[in-house]
């Protein structure tokens, strides 16, 4: 009820009581008059009641049969307004769902619990218990067994955790319980967070259905330099995250390195977002060479962070980011139009590689958005070869198919990477129209040297010949590597043998000495980042 209502109720119950009150004295009043004459006319004294007392009387009576009905309305009402109060404190204060308490709730008492341990000389620890594959029930059996599961995983946690533990339900499926603890008790801890692992891997049995879940455990304890329920939620919750990263279904104390790695990757993901349209990820080229000749026959455009303070950024650093963040796609753009608008003055002979990552290969629109970059370049489409993992395949095979078709009727070529170390598969081999097959350097490496590496090329290049498909060798780093590949017939190669991935100047040089470069585009002045904003962006 609100103020405005709460306030005419009030104003409406005082006129109510005046008005009883008033018939409460005139009734008095009135009353026993009324009275002695009907006695004096019933034994013949009198003349009879008069009759505007006897009016008033009876309104008398009628105005208290409404007060005392008016109380006993009032008297449910304030029954009612206390279970509506209580049933909105028991709402704002746990999940209607299981029960369990909510984030405002675990904070209230969380706090209440971390001044209970400073004053006892006890530690709070926190565990943050995240669902696996939670998403994967709803979508098979509905939100219904969803639901039924929530709360049985709710119960589990119950019956698990130590009397006295506060347990929530966050959201979704998302839990935390906080308890305290003897500071030198953390075997105890690691038993209860085992038990509550091993708990909630167990088989659900939810009426006709079964439900298969498993739970990720993060653990932190207010006794190793923790402020505040809020900083110790924080660190349960950053100790969660990385046991889902370590496979998912365990558990994992929080430690210092694990936040400085995650303000480390928001650094990085910050840094994403602002040097895209900077234009400080730019293309580096690794040669391609002719093994028989040592002649160029293209390069493989690699990404590298030219950052502003920190130098050159290698791709292993910031790539595994920019997938997460979504950031790829956009990376992947700015540094393909670099590189065609650089190779396009180019030898025609040379040709362009790029790789495409697993997230790429799941947009509908990726081979209309490169054949876009194409045309507004100028870069022709049969220099250009698209590189594909083993493993994006796997992911939507249907989507792969239909972006590799419509890449190639565009003339571009496509080159099935990194061979070996994923799925591999002749039917896919077989399915889907590449035109190179790429060894990847794990085994060109250790071929000198490994037999079963040496076996594994030999085998590979053979493949390649039954099907048409040329070879390329990555990781070639000498010449003894060279001599094996051109024995077991594998023409082309690539590697730190040949030197290390380039910039765009020192290509223009090598290009210009090998008179592959359009007269005119030689070495210029190294570009900064803004410059290449500039040049690219238009801004």
């Amino acid at each position: 009820m609100d103020r405005k209502a709460t306030v005419l109720s009030a104003r409406r119950d005082l006129i109510t009581g005046g008005i009883v009150f008033a018939a409460i004295i005139l009734f008095a009043g009135n009353g026993s008059a009324v009275v002695r004459q009907f006695v004096d006319t019933v034994t013949g004294v009198g003349d009879g009641a008069d009759r505007v007392l006897t009016t008033a009387l009876l309104l008398n009576i009628a105005l208290l049969l409404f007060g005392w009905r008016r109380y006993r309305d009032l008297q449910h009402e304030v029954v009612e307004r206390v279970a509506a109060e209580q049933r909105a404190n028991s709402l704002a204060a746990s999940d209607p769902l299981t029960g369990l308490l909510n984030r405002r709730s675990l904070a209230d008492q969380g706090a209440a619990l971390l001044e209970t341990a400073t004053a006892r000389g006890r530690a709070v620890v926190v565990l943050m218990i995240d669902l696996d594959h939670f998403k994967t029930i709803n979508d098979l059996h509905g939100h219904s067994v969803g639901d039924r599961l929530l709360r049985a995983c709710s119960a589990a946690l119950h019956n698990t955790l130590p009397i006295g533990a506060v347990t929530a339900r966050l959201g979704g499926d998302e839990f935390a319980c906080a308890f305290l603890v003897d500071p030198n008790a953390s075997g105890h801890i690691d038993a209860i967070a085992d038990g509550l692992v091993s708990r909630l891997a167990t088989p659900f049995e939810l009426g006709d259905t079964r439900a298969h879940v498993s739970a990720s455990i993060g653990i932190a304890r207010s006794d190793q330099d923790c402020p505040d329920f809020d900083a110790l939620m924080r660190r349960a919750d950053i100790a969660m995250y990385a046991a889902k990263k370590s496979g998912r279904n365990r558990m994992a104390w929080f430690d210092a390195s694990m936040e400085r790695e995650l303000q480390l990757r928001n650094a990085i993901e910050t840094g994403l977002r602002d040097g895209i349209p900077r234009g400080e990820f730019v293309p580096y080229y690794e040669q391609q060479i002719d093994l028989a000749t040592g002649h160029i026959q293209g390069f493989e455009v690699l990404a590298r962070w030219e950052h502003p303070s920190q130098g050159v950024i290698a791709p292993d650093i910031f790539i595994p980011i920019a997938e997460e963040s979504g950031l790829i796609a956009d990376l992947s753009t700015s540094v393909m139009r670099q590189a065609f608008e650089e190779a396009k003055s180019w030898d025609s002979g040379l040709s362009l590689s790029v790789n495409i990552s697993p997230s790429q290969l799941k947009d509908p629109w990726l081979a209309q958005k490169i054949v876009k970059l194409l045309v507004e370049t100028g870069f022709p489409a049969n220099r250009l070869e698209i590189e594909i993992t083993e493993s994006a395949l796997f992911e939507n095979l249907g989507l792969a198919q239909s972006i590799i078709g419509s890449l190639k009727n565009q003339g571009i070529r496509l080159a099935l990477d990194d061979f070996g170390t994923g799925y591999s598969s002749l039917a896919h081999l077989r399915a889907l129209p590449f035109d190179r097959i790429k060894i990847d350097k794990s085994f060109v490496l250790s071929m000198t040297d490994n037999p079963e590496s040496a076996a594994i090329v030999n085998a590979i290049t053979r493949l390649g010949e039954s099907l048409s498909l040329p070879i390329t060798a990555e990781g070639v780093e000498d010449a003894g590597i060279i001599e094996q590949l051109k024995a077991i017939g594998c023409h082309k190669g690539q590697g730190w043998h040949y030197g290390k991935p380039m910039t765009v100047n020192q290509v223009r040089r090598l290009l210009a000495e090998q008179d592959m470069l359009t007269p005119g585009r030689g070495p210029a002045p190294e570009a900064s980042a803004m410059d290449y904003s500039k040049r690219i962006f238009g801004n």
